[in-house]
């Protein structure tokens, strides 16, 4: 609940900043980064890792949900920047404006 928050602030922030529009990034960790990468020793607040760092910080489905809401509600446009083909089949749920 607390990364909703966060983000509502800052849609909220941007919105009030003449933005237009806000945009976001969807991936799937095991698809856009190697292995090796992912088990890189990198001390975080979700675990010890890279992948943990990375997946930690990946929003889900209740997140964009949360998102898509807040932004409808708000009459902002959101948009998301996707990395492979399951976060496409994800995201296009939500049918976002582009």
């Amino acid at each position: 609940m607390a990364i909703l928050i966060r983000h509502e602030k800052l849609i909220s922030a941007a919105h009030l900043a003449g933005c237009d529009a806000v945009k976001f990034q969807k991936r799937t960790i095991e698809v856009v980064y190697p292995a090796e990468e992912l088990a890189k020793p990198r001390e975080n607040p979700f675990g010890p890792t890279n992948g943990d760092l990375k997946r930690g910080l990946e929003f889900g489905q209740k997140d964009y949900a949360a998102i898509d809401q807040y932004c409808r509600l708000h009459k902002i446009l959101w948009c998301c920047l996707v990395l492979d083909e399951a976060s496409v089949d994800f995201i296009e749920q939500f049918n976002p404006p582009c």
